[in-house]
């Protein structure tokens, strides 16, 4: 599907930050140093700011296992445990299976960064299939909550408190000892960047392993079977595409990852919750704020934009 009007805007809220050409919020977000390449993915700060009494109701759809720090807003997620409800908080989100539904009063702001696939094992011995769809206090992760909350002063820049999570991230790496996360699961994530219509088997030769290790890898690193892993991709790609985050240019090669116009609406309503056409109608600011960070490090993976350059969507 190309998407052919633009992504509804809520109006009631206005971006602390950037925002993309349709006028949707968007994160500040960036790569990590060099030296926590294995382990962080992506680090971002999101800002928005809306009436105090308004109730935003969205939802976020992450294939990473997140730490999350709400600065600002009350909010409720729908988990796999039932609804949480939070205010400021620190918090560790496993990844999800599908979209989480999630709702929040007032201006909010968000903090965090997430993991790269293999890293939370390898810091805490967590298997993420324990986790998909579910959060958890800091200390799941052996981090300690009044640490992480105090490192957002009132005031700093959104670069100051992404450097300030990089210096907490090397102190628990230090203090955990652990070891780089396993290249076959880096092998893994950069395929579901790059080429998410290999197949499994393709998928474990590349990687130079038998298939059924493969699958207990990508289990426990990924909280799912590789074949999932694959299918989410491809339908994040596309949720990206539909909300306008994502390069315009790769609009045909996302639609041709789907073999007709029904297969896509019944992958991306099984994932999503809503057709494709109701994802662009329906305001989405939670969505496309996590679709964004994704789209932004998958284009620098895959060297379509450099680091920190101007994304397609701005």
């Amino acid at each position: 599907m190309n998407r052919t009007s633009r992504p509804a805007v809520d109006p009631a809220i206005a971006s602390g930050g950037a925002a993309t050409r349709d006028g949707q919020p968007i994160s500040y977000s960036r790569a990590p140093a060099p030296d926590l390449a294995p382990w962080i993915a992506r680090l971002y700060v999101s800002v928005v700011d809306a009436p105090a009494d308004y109730q935003l109701s969205c939802g976020i759809f992450s294939d990473a296992a997140m730490l999350r720090i709400q600065l600002r807003g009350d909010w409720t997620a729908e988990t796999a445990d039932g609804p949480r409800a939070m205010g400021r908080a620190a918090l560790y989100f496993g990844p999800q299976t599908v979209r989480m539904p999630i709702s929040v009063r007032g201006s909010f702001t968000s903090v965090g960064l997430s993991f790269r696939a293999g890293a939370c094992h390898a810091l805490g011995g967590l298997k993420l299939d324990a986790m998909c769809d579910r959060l958890a206090r800091l200390e799941t992760l052996g981090m300690c909550d009044v640490e992480w909350m105090s490192l957002f002063r009132d005031g700093g820049s959104p670069e100051e408190w992404c450097t300030a999570m990089e210096d907490a991230m090397r102190r628990l790496i230090a203090r955990s000892g652990a070891v780089e996360p396993d290249p076959v699961t880096a092998c893994v994530e950069a395929a579901a960047f790059t080429n998410p219509e290999i197949s499994v088997a393709r998928l474990a030769q590349q990687c130079g392993i038998e298939q059924r290790r493969l699958e207990r890898l990508v289990r426990r690193d990924f909280g799912m079977p590789p074949k999932q892993v694959l299918r989410r991709a491809r339908a994040l790609d596309m949720a990206s595409h539909l909300r306008g985050v994502a390069d315009h240019d790769e609009a045909e090669a996302l639609a041709l990852r789907y073999y007709d116009q029904s297969h896509l609406i019944r992958e991306f309503t099984a994932l999503f919750g809503m057709s494709p056409r109701q994802f662009v109608d329906s305001p989405q600011p939670l969505m496309t704020l996590s679709l964004e960070t994704r789209q932004a490090r998958r284009l620098e993976m895959i060297a379509r934009i450099a680091p920190g350059a101007i994304k397609p969507w701005q």
